[in-house]
């Protein structure tokens, strides 16, 4: 799992920030899922090494233009383009009647499926390899989180061990990886947990923006590898933040605090704190860390690898 920023502005692009975008790449699917979709993000796409006929997946937070102006452009362009299969889009209720007014006036029809789920607090998508599931936040219109989660793989299986066990090769292997109980012809019961390894943990990213602090930001984050943050604003803007309803970067901090995640990555800053201005994104970092260690900020076109946990020990 690899992260990219593709955007981390707030409200309007700067000179060296996009608005709000985020890929998340499956290099074991050859997919990536998009988060959020702001102006220019096509554009951010093609700038970075991400393969746009490899998206299948976007999920969408909110309705504000900073997240979602870029969509409707880049889903004309996929179908320009004739090398996308099919693109799933999760989000708000308001979405479907967006992109089918953005179809209707444009006079833009896609040569692919494109399919959107309205989405509601829980689970709103799984598969063999992944759940990914949401809750609300608190902004101004309504807005949700994502959470991605990697579900447990049994570990490696030990193909020495079963060929001097006699075990034949074949379907019965599939069986024993995924742990099951199978029996032999000879009439033997073999626990593929026995001919695996330690359970390799699946991992968890999280997806927070927009929002002012809220509890259920540190439900979605529970045990998280990474959260992702807006902080939008400086510790001393607070009342900003709350008459906005966005975060400053001690609330994101906290939340990650609170919720034991591993690395807090901020991002969806306010263009007030751009180089030369009284306060800068140091500040926020250092305000964060204060709370919270293991921080970092987010820049365009940064790539984060989520790395691997530790084996389960099975009891």
């Amino acid at each position: 799992m690899q992260i990219t920023f593709l955007g981390t502005s707030s409200g309007v692009p700067t000179r060296s920030r996009n608005v709000s975008s985020l890929a998340l790449r499956l290099p074991q699917r050859a997919e990536v899922w998009l988060f959020d979709c702001g102006e220019g993000t096509q554009h951010q796409l093609l700038r970075s090494d991400i393969r746009v006929s490899q998206i299948s997946r976007i999920f969408i937070t909110h309705m504000h233009g900073d997240h979602i102006y870029g969509l409707m452009g880049l889903l004309a362009s996929c179908g320009l383009a004739g090398n996308t299969d099919r693109i799933d889009i999760y989000g708000p209720a308001e979405l479907n009647d967006y992109l089918r007014a953005g179809k209707k006036y444009s006079q833009t029809h896609f040569s692919y499926p494109v399919q959107v789920h309205t989405v509601s607090p829980g689970i709103v998508y799984e598969d063999a390899e992944f759940t990914v599931s949401c809750l609300s936040l608190k902004h101004r219109v309504p807005a949700f989180g994502y959470r991605v989660e990697e579900k447990d793989r049994p570990g490696r299986f030990d193909v020495e061990k079963a060929t001097q066990l006699g075990i034949p090769s074949g379907p019965v292997y599939g069986k024993l990886k995924r742990g099951e109980t199978v029996t032999l012809p000879d009439g033997r019961q073999i626990q593929g947990s026995d001919l695996c390894g330690e359970t390799e943990v699946g991992r968890k990213v999280i997806y927070c923006t927009d929002t002012v602090f809220c509890e259920n930001a540190v439900s979605l984050a529970q045990d998280a590898d990474v959260l992702i943050h807006e902080a939008t604003f400086a510790h001393q803007d607070a009342q900003l933040a709350f008459d906005r309803l966005h975060s400053t970067s001690t609330m994101a901090a906290q939340v990650a605090l609170s919720a034991g995640v591993k690395q807090l990555i901020m991002t969806h800053f306010s263009p007030r704190y751009a180089p030369g201005n009284a306060i800068g994104l140091d500040d926020l970092l250092e305000e964060a860390r204060a709370i919270f260690p293991s921080t970092k900020l987010a820049y365009d076109f940064l790539t984060y690898d989520v790395p691997r946990r530790l084996p389960k020990v099975e009891s």
